[in-house]
């Protein structure tokens, strides 16, 4: 049996896929989700083999699910998105409906999905997909964390600087710090302009938390935060911030 989750926040999308599934007698529908919250929850202890998941809902849209997801299972998008995720999709030979999708559709991505299924050792491709996604440039308001035992869901603005850690990336806040498995140069793509700046290869800095700047061993320089925390300023990141600042 294939055991299929659905997630999505209108319920005539989840009925449609319920009713197309009716027909196929080796699968089972574990569960319907309406949010990313406690669909991922599921996903974690249900390991369903295959999700059919819209990407633009409340809470936690479809690829910050994916994000968060640890050992993510073959994932079907049932979408009305853009052309560049329609494109990452097929690169990644990973299917998707286009919304409003017919029985016949359907039926076509259920022989790809039961044929990736069969395939030994047969991956989801979401690696490969987000990191498709990660080279469009979108301005970030917000940015999904994982920790042990919840999501939280940053807004940009309260974060007062990121900082490089291996193949992570830790958010600092005034409270918190959190890791995010992204690089340095896609946060420095997306933030917003004129908000953050990149000050040195392993630190980003929120533009107006910074208080001063004070010399530092030999001809280096530091960056003083408004909470007297201390940031290592490259030449590279001095001209970033002439360019930002009137200094």
């Amino acid at each position: 049996m294939i055991k299929v989750l659905i997630i999505d926040d209108e319920e005539n999308a989840r009925e449609i896929i319920l009713e197309y599934l009716e027909n196929y007698h080796d699968v089972e529908v574990a569960g319907e989700f309406a949010d990313g919250f406690t669909a991922l929850k599921a996903i974690n202890e249900l390991k369903p083999d295959l999700i059919f998941l819209d990407i633009q809902m409340p809470k936690l849209t479809g690829f910050e699910m994916l994000e968060l997801m640890e050992d993510p299972p073959l994932v079907v998008f049932a979408t009305a998105y853009d052309d560049f995720a329609i494109k990452a999709f097929e690169l990644n030979a990973i299917d998707y409906l286009l919304k409003p999708f017919s029985l016949e559709r359907f039926q076509e991505t259920m022989s790809k999905a039961k044929a990736r299924l069969n395939e030994k050792g047969s991956k989801s491709g979401i690696d490969d997909l987000m990191v498709h996604l990660d080279n469009k440039s979108e301005t970030l308001n917000r940015i999904v964390v994982k920790t042990r035992s919840d999501i939280k869901i940053i807004a940009v603005e309260k974060i007062i600087y990121f900082e490089a850690q291996d193949d992570y990336v830790m958010i600092h806040l005034a409270d918190a710090k959190f890791l995010k498995k992204k690089t340095m140069s896609f946060y420095e793509k997306n933030l917003p302009a004129n908000t953050f700046v990149r000050v040195h290869r392993s630190y980003i800095v929120k533009i107006d938390q910074i208080k001063r700047i004070e010399p530092y061993e030999k001809s280096s320089q530091v960056l003083i935060l408004n909470d007297d925390r201390k940031i290592p300023l490259s030449r590279q990141g001095l001209s970033n911030l002439k360019k930002i600042m009137d200094i």
